[in-house]
């Protein structure tokens, strides 16, 4: 489970102090998927940031399974999956090769790491591309590999940051199925995404975040009836319109 209590995140320049993420408290829960979503800009890829150990908080508390991510960062890191949208691999070496790389970096004993790689490689139906030098894979195959990658060391908390980006319909569909399938084992998984309909389908409960405040948070669902609207992408819209109307 991750807490995120009064989480306040700003970036300072010799000019300025923007504030990036404001005041933001939320929380996702083991067996579910929690979508945090928001425009460019909105402060989602911070507050991960700050969940996974790469950025310190300027105030509030942030736990993840109960350990803070501050005095705990190495245990959290431990805990946690994170697959950004920044991660790139290239080069010449193979997804066999990267992720024993990736393995040894973590200390995984060397029978793990390749009982993780099937496992991993057979879910996300990329077997057969195993040996062959990441140069030479389409996007969508290379972005499983870095799926594989961030779940290597079997994590209890997912954090995908636009995990579908670069990816046709076929690879989505296996992306979708193994964040539902983290789900059913009782993972917690935060799913941050463009792509509102997939968010529709995928998370239990979602939090919308603009110019680093968060418009709302709770129950999809209960989320809709409380707004009246019909779908995410309809309450989406409407509260960050909201939002630049009345900041």
């Amino acid at each position: 489970m991750i807490e995120v209590k009064n989480l306040s995140k700003s970036y300072k320049s010799h000019k300025s102090i923007k504030r990036v993420v404001q005041d933001i408290s939320f929380t996702a829960h083991d067996g579910q998927v929690f979508g945090l979503l928001g425009p460019n800009g909105a402060g989602k890829t911070t507050t991960l940031r700050t969940i996974a150990t790469l950025l310190q908080p300027d105030s509030g508390i942030v736990t993840v399974d109960g350990l803070d991510v501050v005095t705990q960062s190495r245990a959290v890191r431990d805990r946690i999956g994170f697959l950004t949208g920044e991660m790139r691999l290239t080069g010449q070496l193979t997804g066999r090769e990267l992720l024993r790389f990736f393995g040894q970096l973590d200390h995984m004993a060397k029978d793990r790491v390749e009982r993780r790689m099937q496992e991993l490689a057979n879910d996300l139906e990329m077997t057969q591309y195993l040996d062959t030098p990441i140069a030479k894979l389409s996007s969508g195959v290379t972005q499983k590999v870095s799926i594989a990658v961030s779940l290597l060391h079997e994590p209890h908390v997912i954090i995908f940051d636009e995990p579908t980006s670069n990816l046709d319909v076929m690879a989505t569909k296996i992306v979708s199925d193994f964040i539902r399938a983290a789900k059913k084992a009782g993972k917690c998984v935060v799913l941050s995404t463009h792509i509102l309909s997939d968010a529709q389908r995928l998370c239990d409960r979602v939090g919308i975040m603009h110019e680093g405040k968060l418009l709302c948070e709770g129950p999809l669902q209960q989320l809709l009836q409380e707004h009246g609207t019909h779908d995410l992408e309809e309450l989406f819209f409407r509260l960050v319109q909201e939002g630049r109307e009345h900041p």
